[in-house]
């Protein structure tokens, strides 16, 4: 495993943080907050004309053929910017689902689509149990793909032009391909802290959908595919608490109180400290999961564990010690620090919480 980002990365961080200084700046993201969908249509195919919806995508199926390494090293700046819209949904949730457990037929409309950002797809497996496990999965679906039953917040299922559902068959979990506007479909948007990314309910009338994979053998393609999401996930949060992180820095410097900067005072020092440190920790923890995605399959699920246990935390913590650090300002709605929390705070507990992680840690380290 190499510890340290190449040039080709390195350039793609560059480049990916000055046009999305420039065309995602926080008043962007607070437009897309108070619109009806927090999704730009303009923006997002400006992205997909830069090959970002397609950088983990193989070349044969309309993509770029890179590594999740790099899908995570633009994540983090994503997760700098707190990118609003469905990026994260179809690129990072859908699209390895559909490599692994679609034919040759469904990558290349689906993952090509995505790729080329003419199709925005999204995974609902998710119910009103909460449970994460196939033994959550009780919507119905019949072996023919007739699916009756809902899912629960389904990430940006209003804006989606295609459905990935997992299902219960007589033979097992099973996944299915549905069109978000076939009849029998209904999505409603929820109400959550976070309204840069919306999540929705989905009801499902006597739908049909079409077979992704084998009847029966939806689970272990979904598991993995989530958990390649939950490196990308962490980059995000690695990115947002790097970003918090270097504005407590700069108001430390420069807001006077005594007739001294508050950043000489040992208080405050140790609180950007501890900020650092669980930083550069997450993002260690973040590049491990990352690289398993795609160079070590065996390592992934304990990597995937161990990054969400810590990374989901580390940016509650960074963006709460954030707001500490700037004093009442950092309260405000004026000021952008609440954004960030509240990025955090949901992405702490999406594709499970730490407590859930550590559990899976603990089963799956050898005795």
């Amino acid at each position: 495993m190499d510890f340290g980002l190449n040039e080709d990365q390195e350039t793609l961080a560059k480049y990916a943080r000055d046009f999305l200084t420039n065309e995602c700046p926080t008043s962007f993201v607070r437009r897309m907050m108070e619109s009806e969908t927090a999704h730009d249509q303009g923006f997002y195919s400006h992205m997909a004309d830069l090959g970002w919806m397609g950088i983990a995508i193989p070349e044969e199926f309309g993509g770029g053929g890179m590594t999740y390494v790099d899908l995570g090293v633009l994540m983090e700046e994503m997760g700098r910017a707190v990118v609003p819209g469905p990026f994260f949904a179809s690129v990072c949730l859908a699209a390895p689902l559909v490599l692994d457990a679609g034919t040759d037929e469904q990558k290349r409309a689906i993952a090509g689509g995505i790729a080329g950002g003419e199709r925005i797809a999204t995974v609902a497996y998710t119910e009103p149990s909460g449970r994460l496990d196939e033994g959550g999965i009780e919507m119905s679906a019949t072996e023919n793909g007739n699916l009756n039953g809902a899912k629960q917040f389904v990430l940006d299922a209003h804006v989606a032009d295609t459905l990935l559902v997992a299902a219960r068959t007589p033979a097992g979990v099973t996944l299915f391909v549905v069109d978000a506007a076939a009849p029998g479909v209904a999505i409603t948007q929820q109400q959550t802290m976070d309204t840069t990314r919306r999540w929705c309910e989905v009801t499902f009338d006597d739908v049909a959908g079409e077979l992704l994979g084998e009847p029966g053998q939806g689970w272990a393609p979904l598991e993995r595919s989530l958990q390649r999401s939950i490196g990308m996930l962490c980059g995000e949060c690695v990115g947002g608490a790097q970003k918090v992180l270097d504005l407590s820095v700069d108001y430390a410097r420069g807001r006077v109180q005594f007739g001294r900067p508050i950043g000489s005072f040992q208080a405050v020092k140790h609180k950007c400290a501890e900020m650092l440190v669980d930083v550069e920790l997450a993002r260690s923890a973040m590049y491990y999961a990352a690289w398993a995605a795609s160079e070590e399959p065996a390592e992934l699920p304990l990597a995937a564990s161990i990054a969400k246990a810590h990374c989901g935390e580390a940016y509650t913590r960074v963006a709460s010690g954030g707001i500490h650090v700037h004093g009442g300002i950092g309260f405000t709605w004026e000021h952008d620090l609440h954004i960030y929390f509240k990025r955090a705070k949901v992405n702490e507990v999406f594709l499970g919480d730490p407590t859930y992680h550590r559990e899976l840690v603990a089963q799956l380290v050898p005795a």
